[in-house]
């Protein structure tokens, strides 16, 4: 892929990045990872809300915006991040991208796979880049544990089980709201399903599924797939956003397994432990602490700078699962409890 040129505004220094939004990722977690990297620099914030923008950009030391297209009005700004609901992502997103920009989504891209791929395509015809932040994919833990598998640690990969599941959120919480693109499959059920896709590979289908919606709620709040590959390495997920919370994933062979807890949101200061299992025996692999959120930060930046486009294919096929997963479990209605 030829080297990119920042569409109508190139990069020269630091990456100057506009907010679209004060969502609390942003704010948490996404503002000071673009204010620590040396490679990017907050330029803007936009709200709706002026006192919000006013209050989030002195904070940062940047320039408070009333208003999203505002935001994209402004010459100075070469690159976007997009923290809003799910529902807004391609609007902004394709505003973005049409007044040369290059950017960064908060997850899912979109809640269609069409208009995922016509995104990512437009992208591409601009010489942009399009990232999707799914930032656990960034931790170097994952690459490790890739590495163990293609050793041969556990022998040949048989099964693959994961599960995301988080604490009932406050009612007027907008991931209950099916208007902004709530639900539990593309909130917290996405990162299971991308770390199959991760180590199991694009030929991954849905075999089935199952939605279930709690009490009082519009939107689907837990739910479970079965996947496997053409060569029948099946996937187990489980996600749910009224749960006791969980993040892990293992990986079964046919001569041990791996498991990984804390996997897709911990901490910048944890250490990441992976647990290899064979011959009754049990390894722990002690590694590094990683910052997921900076080391995303740092993937946008270089992408930018050299042209090499995040793994855009890998997008674009857990939208297609997404789809997929969807389309299985609306084949009954969703269960509703209570």
């Amino acid at each position: 892929m030829s080297q990119r040129d920042g569409g109508e505004h190139p990069v020269t220094g630091p990456l100057r990045v506009g907010v679209i939004g004060c969502a609390g990722i942003a704010v948490r977690r996404m503002l000071p990872a673009f204010a620590a990297c040396p490679d990017t620099e907050i330029a803007a914030v936009a709200s709706r809300d002026p006192a919000k923008a006013r209050q989030v950009a002195e904070r940062f030391g940047c320039r408070p915006v009333h208003g999203y297209g505002e935001l994209l009005e402004l010459d100075d700004i070469q690159a976007v991040y997009v923290p809003l609901p799910a529902a807004l992502h391609a609007q902004w997103t394709e505003a973005a991208l049409n007044t040369g920009r290059h950017v960064l989504t908060e997850k899912p891209l979109t809640a269609d796979r069409h208009r995922t791929g016509e995104l990512l395509e437009l992208a591409d015809t601009r010489d942009l880049v399009l990232m999707e932040n799914v930032m656990f994919v960034h931790h170097h833990r994952h690459r490790a544990v890739q590495r163990l598998v293609a050793d041969g640690a556990i022998g040949e990969l048989r099964a693959f089980h994961a599960a995301f599941t988080i604490p009932p959120l406050p009612d007027g919480d907008i991931r209950y709201d099916p208007e902004l693109g709530g639900g539990a499959l593309a909130d917290v059920g996405v990162y299971p399903l991308r770390a199959a896709l991760h180590f199991l590979g694009p030929e991954l289908d849905v075999v089935g599924a199952r939605l279930v919606r709690g009490a009082g709620r519009r939107v689907e709040t837990s739910g479970a797939a079965l996947l496997s590959t053409p060569g029948a390495v099946t996937a187990q997920i489980t996600f749910g956003m009224e749960h006791a919370y969980r993040s892990s994933y293992e990986l079964w062979g046919s001569e041990g397994s791996i498991t990984v807890d804390r996997a897709f949101t911990p901490p910048a200061d944890h250490v990441p432990v992976i647990g290899l299992h064979r011959g009754g025996r049990t390894e722990e692999i002690r590694l590094e602490p990683h910052d997921q959120v900076a080391a995303a930060v740092a993937a946008f930046a270089a992408a930018v700078r050299t042209g090499t486009l995040p793994d855009t294919r890998a997008t674009l096929r857990q939208a297609e699962l997404l789809d997929e997963t969807y389309r299985s479990a609306s084949r009954g209605e969703p269960i509703r409890t209570g």
